[in-house]
């Protein structure tokens, strides 16, 4: 329910539901405004919207907000949230122009911004910026959209904003008592049925509210929380690709040209290294609890302390086969003439032999299987805690707000069994234990494998006997147990002051200032129990000492294969108490270890303080001003250090750095319906955390050396962004935007050589290993435009006609970019898709309302990946969602819905080089629900 109230406490409503939910002063008057226009004003009465047109009506309020804002904003109401299956806030948002999801298991997890990195939009929870468990790449899966009676999204950055939210803000603005008239009760509750694995779906919200007016002023409380849990299968096919030295067979002119790569202006053949499938049998949760408690002494002033915890978890089993191919990649063949005949050479297995196989499709003899049964167990966590007051006195108005939030991001798995196949012997001695696979990897969409025997001629030549359909028919025994206890932990503390003053000056202008301090300190702490078969205690095997079970079979439990992959194999599920039953009986045996080399410590401080002003001018308004943040990172970890020695405390690296932010924006009434916002802005998103650690580990065998980077410097733009809007008498919104940013020290993932005698001791000079981090590149640019509409036929209608009841939202955002890399190549802006598009046609009349929705984002590119070793440049492929949902209120206090998602099932798919080379595609399966909700 919406609830418009009247000019007399719009100043309250500005405070509680600030547009930035920052005490900006312009947020607030843009809410403040935009609830006195839907006030009649001859009437101290709140309105309030019953919800008979719940679409229509919380789409105008929303537009009215957009409108009479003098930011570029997107917003949606609580019931806008609610009108589809909106699990979390990444879900609900997608809806809007310019926005694009990534998704994990089905569930949308991430948001990109008019196609821009991850970590350029940044979360706030009620106008407190808010790092996520996982760091700058903001993790919406574990917000509930029912914590939310707000969301709005901020895409042009002014003055009173964080610098690094270079894409836009999304702000969510949790409930309050003083949303609603007086005692507010409100619960939902549905159940559903997912058809891949038939698991059962259960969602459940509630809140209650109340206001009394007291002798001290008007008090009021809310109390929500929210309740999700989903119980699913998920099918996975991944495949790893790689060029092969030893592979020198010239290529042929009819060869496929999608198995192949240029490097080095040479075509290379790319071969499949391994094929797996990783079978998920997972219960995902979301749940939510939220209080607040405010007190408003008079219409000038309010205090309040409120404290939210969102928490995500993800309790998975999943059963890993591994066929490793390229087990034998040093017998294959390396002569470089045209193949004689398309015999297979004895004492080879076949991979990466042009003769006998192609890249796509062929036979590989005496394969490992490594087969990796796993227990995990995630926790992901927000717990924020807020004390503020606004108040008004005279011209001016102050705000502040103190705020503590710690995010958790438990990534601990009790159990991991790894079985794997004999070894293939002297010449092949032993092949015959191992299988033979069959792969066809010409469909990107169902890539297969089939077992066979292994024959073994006395020349050593192998070949392919019967057709093998158990996978514990070949031998496998358990050579790996691992336990793992790791979390990160993030404890941030911000304090902010905001002043603004109405002034005369220039005709009507109004100044703001504020200051803020962050402190957010984040740390890493793992502890890893990892034993194998040859691991021993008081001179014993391990495994015989504890009497665990060495094969599959052993923590097996009853059961077939609840997916839908045709997999040319079958096998066991295995029981999570069996395999931590495992993991127990070993323990008396072993110790859980501290990862010294995963250790870090980040501390950032920042000290930032901005002065603006918005002058209202006869044709609009100019909002204009600067931000300055001071900004001082702290960093320590362990240094990595030679078999036997004792890892030692890095010295803490200091770095810090100051910059100034300007931006400008023009907002020009052209009519009374339309709108023309000009804006100039500029921004630096920072690294990430675990990039700022200063940790280094260094595999000698292998001369690599991997770590942070210290030195990294924030991505620094400067953007522009044109847009017209039109809001018809009538009712409905038409918009159609352009914009560009220009980016500098672009940030990538990449390899290079060390070139630091850092890690020299042991008398090895290590300054030419090979090193991987981020690292700064050179100028990129994105680059694009939206266009959006909503519109319904009763706004054209002079009757009330039930075809009136027909509307749609829809709108579409066409992106590019590009980047140079730090060595110097031109290449996609990582996670930048060309198209996005977004339909939701709906009818809502007579107290029932239906809803389809239609998403659609064209591939982008996830990494760069060497030619040479990795076959390209890593993409997720095209992806669509179709969700459908109805309602029908059987009065005005309750109402019974039906949503059904992801009705294509279409696959989450990744590519390397060429879309025809997948390297990993996933199902998750329609889901259907149903339920009621009660509003008193």
């Amino acid at each position: 329910m919406i609830r418009v109230i009247s000019h007399r406490t719009a100043f309250r409503i500005a405070l509680l539901t600030s547009l930035a939910a920052t005490p900006t002063m312009v947020a607030a008057q843009a809410v403040a405004e935009a609830a006195a226009d839907a006030a009649p004003a001859a009437s101290d009465e709140e309105i309030i919207v019953t919800g008979s047109r719940p679409i229509r009506e919380s789409e105008r309020a929303a537009l009215r907000v957009q409108k009479n804002s003098d930011q570029l904003v997107s917003v949606l109401s609580s019931d806008s949230v609610g009108r589809l299956p909106d699990q979390n806030i990444a879900q609900a948002v997608s809806r809007l122009p310019g926005v694009a999801v990534q998704r994990d298991q089905g569930q949308a997890r991430y948001v990109n911004l008019r196609g821009s990195p991850l970590n350029w939009t940044t979360l706030s929870f009620d106008g407190i910026n808010v790092i996520s468990p996982e760091g700058r790449d903001a993790r919406f899966d574990s917000i509930p959209s029912a914590i939310a009676t707000q969301v709005i999204v901020r895409k042009a950055v002014t003055p009173d904003m964080t610098a690094e939210t270079i894409a836009g803000n999304i702000n969510i603005i949790t409930r309050s008592a003083f949303d609603y008239k007086g005692l507010h009760i409100a619960a939902r509750g549905g159940i559903g049925y997912v058809d891949l694995g038939g698991g059962k779906e259960y969602e459940a919200t509630g809140v209650i509210s109340d206001r009394w007016e007291t002798g001290i002023g008007e008090i009021g409380a809310v109390v929500s929380g929210s309740f999700y849990q989903r119980t699913m299968a998920t099918d996975n096919i991944e495949t790893d690709w790689e060029t092969v030295s030893r592979d020198q067979r010239p290529v042929g002119v009819n060869e496929d040209p999608n198995g192949l790569i240029n490097v080095g202006g040479t075509n290379r053949r790319v071969w499949a290294r391994e094929t797996e499938n990783k079978l998920y049998r997972l219960t995902r949760r979301n749940y939510s609890v939220s209080g607040k408690l405010e007190w408003a002494p008079d219409s000038d002033n309010k205090l309040f302390v409120t404290s939210i915890y969102s928490a995500f978890t993800d309790n998975e089993l999943r059963s890993n086969f591994i066929f490793d191919l390229d087990d034998r990649e040093s017998a294959t063949p390396n002569a470089a003439t045209a193949c004689a005949n398309n015999l297979l050479a004895p004492n080879t297995t076949g991979y990466a032999d042009a003769c006998v196989n192609t890249p796509y499709k062929g036979t590989v003899y005496g394969v490992d299987i490594n087969a990796n049964v796993l227990s995990r167990e995630f926790l992901q966590s927000v717990f924020i805690n807020t004390i503020g007051g606004d108040h008004k006195f005279g011209g001016w108005t102050v705000s502040w707000r103190g705020n503590y939030t710690q995010s958790k991001d438990d990534r601990s798995f009790p159990a991991q069994l790894n079985y794997e196949s004999p070894g293939f012997g002297t010449n092949g001695a032993t092949a015959t234990g191992r299988p033979t696979v069959f792969y066809d990897l010409t469909n990107p969409q169902n890539q297969v494998v089939e077992l066979y025997r292994t024959l073994r001629a006395a020349d050593g030549t192998l070949s392919r006997g019967d057709r093998v359909q158990s996978i514990t028919d070949f031998a496998a025994p358990l050579n790996r147990i691992r336990a793992l206890q790791a979390v990160d932990t993030t404890n941030a503390y911000t304090g902010r002051i905001d002043v603004s003053r109405e002034t005369s000056l220039f005709g009507n202008t109004k100044f703001s200032v504020g200051l803020q301090y962050d402190n957010r300190v984040k740390e890493v702490d793992e502890s890893l129990l990892d034993i194998n078969n040859n691991s021993t205690f008081n001179g014993n095997n391990i495994f015989n000492a504890a009497g665990v079970p060495t094969t599959l079979q052993g923590v097996a439990v009853p059961g077939n294969y609840i997916g839908q992959l045709p997999l040319g194999y079958t096998f066991p599920y295995h029981g999570k108490q069996n395999i931590i039953g495992v993991v127990k009986q070993v323990e008396p045996f072993a110790t859980y270890t501290f990862q010294n080399a995963n250790y870090y410590k980040v501390r950032e401080e920042v000290l930032s303080g901005y002065a603006m002003a918005v002058t209202k001018v006869d044709w609009g308004s100019i909002v204009y001003g600067a931000r300055f943040e001071q900004v001082n990172n702290q960093a320590t970890a362990f240094r990595a250090v030679a078999s036997g020695g004792q890892p030692t405390l890095l010295n803490t690296i200091d770095r810090s750095f100051t910059q100034v932010y300007p931006s400008l924006h023009f907002n020009w009434n052209a009519t009374d319906d339309m709108k023309v916002r000009l804006s100039f802005n500029t921004g630096a998103a920072r690294p990430d955390y675990p990039v700022l650690r200063p940790n280094f580990t260094f595999n000698d065998a292998n001369q690599t050396i991997s770590g942070g980077n210290p030195d990294a410097t924030p991505e620094k733009t400067r953007g522009v962004d044109l847009y017209w809007e039109y809001y018809p008498s009538r009712g409905g919104f038409f918009s159609v935007g352009a914009f560009y940013k220009d980016v500098r020290d672009v940030l990538f993932d990449f390899t290079r050589q060390f070139g630091s005698d850092a890690l020299d001791f042991g008398g090895i000079d290590r300054s030419g290993y090979v090193f991987s981090t981020e690292l700064n590149g050179g100028k990129g640019k994105i680059y694009g435009f939206e266009a959006a509409a909503q519109l319904q036929l009763d706004n054209f209608l002079s009757d009330d006609s039930w075809i009136g009841g027909f509307g749609i939202q829809t709108n579409v955002t066409v992106n590019r970019g590009s980047a140079t890399t730090p060595g110097g190549d031109k290449v996609r802006f990582p996670g930048t898709s060309d198209f996005v598009l977004n339909v939701g046609p709906y009818y809502e009349k007579y107290g029932f309302s239906a809803r389809v929705s239609y998403q659609y984002r064209s591939s982008w590119i996830d990494g760069l990946g060497d030619a040479a070793s990795a076959g390209g440049d890593f993409y997720w492929a095209q992806d669509g969602e179709l969700d459908v949902s109805a309602r029908y209120a059987i009065t005005k206090n309750l109402e019974v819905y039906a949503d059904l998602s992801n009705l294509i099932n279409g696959p989450g798919r990744r590519f390397v080089g060429t879309d025809r080379r997948s390297i990993e595609r996933e199902t998750f399966g329609r889901r259907y629900t149903g339920g009621v909700r009660m509003n008193f």
